[in-house]
């Protein structure tokens, strides 16, 4: 079998760190074999990424030493162009990645590029467009684009394309669970049909492995920790001693101390085969079973019948009434487009709603401007580029303190107490410009989190963190809702909402359509049907052990992993 990629004692040293990111790499990727490289943020992997498409060295310059070799050419003699040639790539940055004023510009630009004849061109833009379910939006600019369409948009430009390799990374970082199961069966498709070779750079491991992977290669401090089979992998402790979380219905196995050896076709999260094990999870199950306690509060935001139109014509919110109260944690949750965005922002008076009251502890907010409204309710963006304003970290968080006048002995103590939270304290000296998206990310929470608002919206607060910064984030925001700062949080990160929120608003098409507990929302597959979720791996897992409350096993299950935090 053909070698596509093969990395000879590689290492690899950006011009402005002192000490290499990559350290003597080897790695050999066949042709149409499908890899997922996992590790915790910082770890090397988007920078072995980078390597393998060309962004190093002529994006990020530095020092290399060994070989790297693409179809046998040695990466040394490749421009970036022959390097676009071999290699297509997603990349997690959606906005970075367009060059078309339109949806089917953006898709046909590799074609045209490739003096593809018009009709035949337009052709494929338009198979490949429905294939990501982006046929009606050819006309529409990327940029109006909401995070999941704007991947979806990036995948399509891919597909068009004849690289014989496809680098994916993080694909599924804005995508609703739905569209990321498809996003990920598509992968599948093209590897299996056109042969292509896939390599995934992923967070949500259960999510990629909803379709097998030939391998899962482990990196961690530069180097290559484990490359081998998803089941060999799980029967070890590496993935979560490297801040990686193992799937649901994997990590359940193991705290029933299930022979994971046993289970036949353990990383096939449908099809494996409990075998004699049933009997362990029901015991399991049966021994810290625990009923839910729900959080009653009086109301600290109300909405009530709230109406909002971009066009005039096409309801984005149409009619939504919700509550939420103090010291609550809620997941709202939908496909891409449902309006869950467009709800936070009506909120926080970023769009003004047609119709509809919204009330803050007794006071009509329709008539307070964005900054009084701020000075109750933060909001943090799920783009961090559009948040930053600032050069170095430190200032960048700091910046709403300032504006409010708080002593600088003050804010250099809120400020370095949040970037440790944060992970971000070593960090503090930095220029922004340095971090990856994620850490970008992990900035733009911080710099809310040090004024204290008496309520936050986050959107897509996790996205492209490792379970230990997830876990870190996820505890702090705990930590304030226990203190009464009601936390609303949009997410397609089923496992963030099973773990900690206590309310899921679902909305599909502008309308809620359930306010439930997670477990409930999730355990209703007609509802998950109908919002674009995924069915947990948890529910499955409680079929094929015979358990028939299915709800009571999710959220025994739930409140068993939140006394197992990292």
């Amino acid at each position: 079998m053909k070698t596509m990629i093969e990395f000879k004692d590689f290492s690899f040293q950006y011009k402005s760190q002192k000490k290499p990111t990559l350290h003597h790499i080897n790695l050999e990727i066949k042709e149409g074999e499908k890899v997922l490289i996992v590790g915790p943020s910082g770890s090397g992997k988007s920078t072995l990424g980078h390597c393998i498409n060309g962004l190093i060295p002529f994006a990020y310059p530095g020092k290399k030493e060994g070989k790297l070799f693409i179809e046998e050419n040695d990466s040394e003699k490749l421009d970036i162009f022959s390097s676009s040639k071999l290699v297509g790539t997603v990349m997690q940055d959606a906005d970075s990645q367009f060059v078309g004023l339109n949806v089917g510009e953006d898709i046909a630009f590799s074609l045209e590029n490739n003096a593809v004849e018009t009709d035949k061109m337009h052709e494929i833009v338009k198979k490949v467009a429905n294939l990501v379910g982006m046929g009606e939006f050819l006309e529409q600019s990327p940029l109006e684009l909401s995070g999941g369409q704007k991947q979806d948009v990036c995948m399509a430009g891919v597909m068009v394309d004849e690289a014989p390799i496809l680098l994916f990374d993080e694909p599924l970082a804005n995508l609703d669970p739905a569209t990321g199961k498809l996003v990920i069966e598509l992968i599948d498709e093209i590897n299996k049909t056109q042969k292509k070779t896939i390599i995934i750079i992923e967070h949500r491991l259960e999510d990629v492995l909803h379709r097998p992977v030939d391998r899962i290669v482990l990196v961690n401090n530069g180097e290559i920790l484990a490359d081998c089979k998803p089941e060999e992998l799980f029967a070890t402790t590496l993935l979560e001693d490297n801040g990686i979380r193992l799937p649901l219905y994997v990590q359940a196995m193991k705290y029933a101390d299930v022979d994971l050896g046993k289970v036949k076709n353990l990383a096939d999260d449908t099809d494996y085969d409990l075998q004699d094990q049933k009997e362990k999870l029901v015991h399991w199950y049966n021994t810290n079973k625990t009923d839910v306690k729900k959080i009653e509060s009086a109301p600290l935001l109300t909405i009530k019948d709230l109406c909002f139109s971009y066009d005039g014509v096409k309801p984005i919110l149409d009619h939504v009434s919700l509550d939420v109260h103090q010291g609550e944690m809620i997941s709202v949750v939908g496909k891409n487009g449902a309006g869950k965005s467009t709800l936070c922002k009506c909120i926080c008076a970023f769009e003004k709603a047609d119709a509809g009251t919204l009330t803050f502890e007794n006071t009509d907010m329709n008539d307070l401007s964005v900054k009084e409204r701020a000075d109750r309710i933060g909001f943090v963006l799920q783009n961090p580029n559009q948040m930053i304003c600032n050069t170095m970290i430190f200032d960048e968080v700091a910046m709403g303190l300032r504006n409010r006048g708080i002593s600088e002995d003050k804010i250099k103590e809120k400020v370095e107490n949040t970037l440790k939270i944060c992970g971000l304290y070593p960090f503090r000296n930095w220029p922004i410009s340095a971090l990856s998206y994620g850490q970008k990310k992990r900035v733009t929470i911080a710099s809310i989190l040090a004024l204290e608002p008496k309520m936050i919206i986050l959107d897509e607060p996790t996205a492209g963190q490792d379970y230990r910064r997830y876990s870190e984030i996820m505890e702090f925001l705990k930590s304030l809702n226990e203190m009464g700062i009601a936390i609303v949080m949009i997410t397609h990160d089923m496992h963030l909402m099973l773990e900690y929120t206590t309310r899921s608003v679902v909305l599909t098409g502008g309308k809620k359509i359930a306010d439930a507990t997670p477990s409930e929302v999730l355990g209703n597959e007609a509802l998950i049907e109908r919002a674009n979720l995924k069915k947990t791996s948890l529910s499955t897992l409680a079929a094929k052990a015979g358990i028939e409350d299915r709800i009571a096993f999710i959220d025994t299950f739930i409140q068993h992993e939140r006394g197992h935090q990292i």
